[in-house]
């Protein structure tokens, strides 16, 4: 297995995984073009950890300039308990540092209870002094 920035022919593989291997209740379907954007922004913040041909995780450490970012962390479901996930969190970690990153933030739903695990044992905590605010940019589209 290796942990790599993904390709551009990955992406539709990708949005096919998330269905699988990602929460998706809460939130909008993520689209082509919204990866697309980001794949076209950042390529390396879209980290795949690959065995052979096929995906079994991934992560996205979004850096701004300013802030280090991580969402989409998702792992195979017949592939979780592995260590992939920890493997993907330490990879986008280094990718903060090498930019001078001082701190990380994930973001994770309050009833997803076994990403709580995993985020927690590589060290993160809940920050009980914030909340999320979220404004739809496109008020016709769902957020």
């Amino acid at each position: 297995m290796i942990l790599r920035a993904a390709t551009a022919g990955e992406l539709t593989a990708i949005l096919e995984f998330w269905q699988v291997a990602a929460e998706n209740d809460s939130r909008p379907a993520d689209t082509t073009a919204a990866i697309s954007a980001l794949h076209g922004r950042d390529p390396d913040s879209l980290i795949v950890a690959v065995d052979g041909d096929e995906i079994v995780g991934t992560v996205i450490a979004g850096w701004d300039g300013w802030r280090c970012h991580l969402y989409r962390l998702a792992v195979a479901p017949a592939r979780r308990r592995e260590g992939i996930g920890g493997l993907l969190i330490a990879a986008a970690e280094e990718r903060f540092r090498r930019f001078g990153g001082t701190r990380a933030d994930a973001m994770v739903l309050d009833e997803n209870e076994a990403a709580h695990r995993i985020w927690a044992a590589h060290g993160y905590r809940r920050q009980p002094d914030w909340s999320r605010w979220v404004k739809p940019l496109h008020p016709d589209r769902p957020m």
